[in-house]
């Protein structure tokens, strides 16, 4: 794997190598491995973001979360270990942050979401002591554990800020398996749980209310709509939030915070961006509608769906087919849906399995008799915890896409026959 070159030309240019980058850089050498790909991506270690809340809830180890970021880039891929400054896509360039110009056939942006601790006062110099923790970070979510394991009596907070966030099941995931415990080991009567969440309903797909809402019952937790943590005094363990046309402040002896999350700065101020500082895509084609050689996916994009890994696994391959469409001049093209799935644990051992689309529209992917999704499940349990991770890192990763394949319009342009057959696996992440 080498660096790039001033004035280097390169046929497509991925840049981000989290999950989204290394997803669709595998899904397009599937299709035609002799394709010139290059990443750009700084990083030497690649998480697997989605088991930080399982470390935080005591399931996985954190060190199940990561490998090098040389072992998950796909062979014959060219790695170019810089950061983005900028996009200048009327010349088809990208200039990184030494200045050095690289030109492109076909860009692919997968460059995640910025967690924006600074939006809320006083966080940024208490995260990760003072009992305030985060599983969106794999620096603290080992702390989110400590702070469960110990903690007798007093209160714990838990936090939702304003869509968009990644996982937006997450924020309460963690809530649920503390609560869990503590009740295990009868000390939930001591301890005052709330819920404070920005949005108007405890999740966006009414069709999960109930049973999450009949696990807030159950553990007696004190539920707080449309309120948003604006600040934090960790030495003084006080919250403050912003409710109605006032400010509410609560004092606590641990605060899980989900953090605001908006696009990378160097996303926001380009020209590639939308109103809302994403990357703008046509939702179904992950095309740009303006540069027609940009495409986006990920947490990057701009299209409404829930920002997941289970989403990256539907993207990818809708995103490589279409590129390869592009190429070929086909005029058709593959359609994402909007899937997404969030596995929301409600306790040790069982899961609610969240899968849905654009609109809210439910699409499970197994029958009900095997998995009702509105219910809490077992199988949904083992699933998350045994099947998902190898399928992120031997399935996902690497181009293979079971029960992921990409619908296309009739008439559309075959696949490359090299492309293997679906295999059948879950589609989840």
């Amino acid at each position: 794997m080498t660096t790039g070159k001033p004035s280097e030309r390169h046929d497509i240019l991925i840049v981000g190598g989290g999950s989204a980058g290394i997803a669709v850089a595998a899904s397009l050498l599937r299709r035609d491995a002799g394709l010139s790909i290059t990443i750009i991506e700084p990083r030497d270690t690649h998480y697997y973001q989605p088991g930080w809340t399982m470390v935080g809830g005591g399931i996985f180890e954190r060190s199940q979360t990561h490998r090098p970021m040389a072992r998950v880039m796909p062979k014959g891929v060219q790695w170019i270990r810089e950061r983005v400054a900028r996009f200048a896509p009327e010349k088809d360039e990208v200039i990184l942050e030494d200045g050095t110009r690289l030109a492109y056939g076909v860009l692919v942006v997968a460059a995640g979401i910025k967690l924006d601790w600074e939006q809320i006062d006083g966080l940024p110099g208490t995260l990760g002591k003072n009992g305030v923790t985060s599983n969106y970070t794999f620096e603290t979510a080992p702390y989110s554990w400590e702070l469960i394991e110990s903690l007798k009596e007093g209160g714990a907070l838990f936090t939702q800020p304003p869509m968009p966030i990644k996982c937006a099941g997450a924020p309460q995931k963690i809530m649920y398996m503390a609560c869990d415990y503590w009740q295990d080991n009868k000390r939930l009567g001591g301890i005052d749980v709330a819920f404070h969440t920005s949005t108007p309903a405890l999740f966006g797909v009414s069709a999960y209310v109930p049973a999450l809402q009949s696990y807030v019952d159950r553990y007696g937790i004190d539920l707080h709509l449309e309120s948003r943590l604006i600040a934090v005094d960790g030495e003084s363990k006080r919250a403050t939030f912003a409710e109605g046309d006032g400010e509410v402040t609560r004092d606590f002896a641990m605060l899980h915070v989900t953090p605001p999350q908006v696009a990378p700065d160097f996303i926001a101020d380009s020209p590639l961006a939308a109103d809302s500082g994403f990357i703008a895509v046509d939702q179904e084609t992950l095309r740009h509608p303006h540069y027609g050689n940009v495409f986006a996916l990920g947490d990057v994009c701009s299209a409404p769906n829930a920002k997941t890994a289970a989403a990256v696994r539907k993207q990818a391959p809708v995103a490589a087919w279409n590129i390869l469409a592009m190429l070929n001049g086909a005029d058709r093209h593959a359609s994402y849906d909007g899937y997404g799935s969030c596995p929301l644990t409600v306790e040790r051992g069982r899961i609610v399995l969240a899968e849905f689309g654009y609109g809210g529209a439910l699409q499970p992917t197994f029958p009900n008799w095997l998995i009702d999704p509105t219910r809490p499940s077992r199988l949904a349990w083992h699933l998350k915890v045994s099947a998902l991770p190898w399928i992120y890192w031997n399935g996902m990763l690497r181009g293979h896409e079971w029960l992921a394949r990409p619908d296309i319009e009739p008439g559309a342009m075959e696949e490359p026959a090299a492309l293997e057959a679906a295999s059948p696996a879950s589609n989840l992440g």
